[in-house]
């Protein structure tokens, strides 16, 4: 499958933790998305931000964009786009397990060693450079 340059270059910089831009590069393909695949890239959107919040220590807004992103994503399992989402999302649950305990454990951080990664199988012939996706001000 061929993808849209700004999907692999948005796994790129959320496989580096670069959430923040990883979103931004997502967001402008979402932009112009207008079929079925739309809820697919607004649930890594929202993943990004999750990561985001989590890693800022914003563990509600981190809980919040976790089960939005996690709703926007449930029907494309298991696998889409070339990627296992049943694994990306076990991968999630581990990183935001101690956001969404009940009660929330307020006082972690995120374990830099459960942040869940992106992997495309078939892996593309061709990465690109995620700096051609961004503006100059990100």
């Amino acid at each position: 499958m061929e993808h849209d340059p700004r999907y692999l270059a948005g796994i790129v910089l959320f496989n580096r933790g670069d959430f923040f831009e990883a979103h931004e590069v997502w967001e402008s393909l979402w932009m112009d998305t207008h079929g079925p695949e739309k809820p697919f890239v607004q649930g890594l959107i929202q993943a990004a931000v999750g990561l985001c919040h989590f890693c800022n220590g914003n563990l509600n807004g981190a809980a919040k964009l976790y089960r939005s992103s996690r709703d926007y994503m449930a029907r494309f399992g298991p696998r889409y786009w070339d990627v296992d989402v049943d694994a990306f999302w076990r991968q999630m649950e581990a990183c935001f397990a101690p956001v969404l305990a009940e009660p929330p454990d307020r006082s972690r951080t995120i374990d830099e060693a459960l942040i869940p990664e992106l992997h495309p199988d078939p892996a593309p012939q061709h990465w690109p450079d995620p700096a051609d996706f961004l503006h100059e001000d990100e």
